[in-house]
């Protein structure tokens, strides 16, 4: 008797749940550029290309994760519902998002309370979206196509592709600092506690049998 596997039938539930992950996930980045104490590693790239040029923020998000999708190619990686909307959300919704951030008071207990709601925030966010199963976002698929062509474990390419994305940034004009750190070694943490809890699940079916 043939047997297949395929996701649970709940269209609704995982594209809203895609959708409200990526408007946390915009909402995450524009906290942490907004406090200024550091962004999270892609981030700091895009603030580089920003203070280098006359783009916007998210104009630049949408830019580089255009040049990412494009590194896929190579690699032979297939986007799905969940990467098209990954890019496009979060560039739409991340320049308003730092608009309203900008009238915010600008203490230091402020900006740090922002930087850690902003890393906590991410975690959800990613819990949200990659459990959606819709897709991977651009940088993580370029991770796991590389991890794949290459052979080198998942720790030793994240690493690799993030240290070459901060420091590029950091040398073009972006912002690092403890939050920088912060968010690197907590994330992981944070994404381990929340994905279980928003991931939809995936059931075995089996077809009835069919006489011929």
């Amino acid at each position: 008797m043939p047997s297949w596997r395929r996701s649970d039938a709940r269209p609704v539930r995982r594209g809203g749940q895609l959708l409200v992950g990526l408007v946390l996930y915009a909402a995450s980045i524009a906290m942490l550029v907004d406090a200024g104490l550091g962004s999270m590693p892609w981030d700091v790239l895009t603030q580089g290309i920003v203070r280098r040029t006359d783009l916007s923020f998210g104009t630049v998000t949408l830019l580089v994760g255009l040049a990412v999708l494009a590194c896929w190619i190579p690699l032979r990686q297939r986007p799905g519902v969940g990467t098209v909307a990954n890019v496009v959300v979060i560039s739409v919704l991340v320049d308003p998002f730092l608009a309203v951030l900008d009238g915010l008071p600008d203490s230091l207990g402020a900006r740090i309370a922002l930087a850690a709601g902003g890393i906590v925030l991410n975690g959800v966010a990613t819990g949200l979206y990659v459990g959606a199963r819709l897709g991977p976002g651009p940088r993580d698929g370029l991770m796991t196509g590389l991890v794949r062509r290459t052979g080198r474990s998942v720790r030793l390419v994240r690493t690799t592709i993030e240290v070459a994305v901060v420091s590029v940034g950091w040398a073009l004009g972006g912002t690092v600092g403890f939050a920088t750190l912060a968010y690197a070694l907590l994330i992981g943490p944070l994404v381990h506690v929340f994905l279980p809890r928003f991931t939809v699940p995936v059931v075995d079916r089996e077809p009835e049998p069919v006489a011929v």
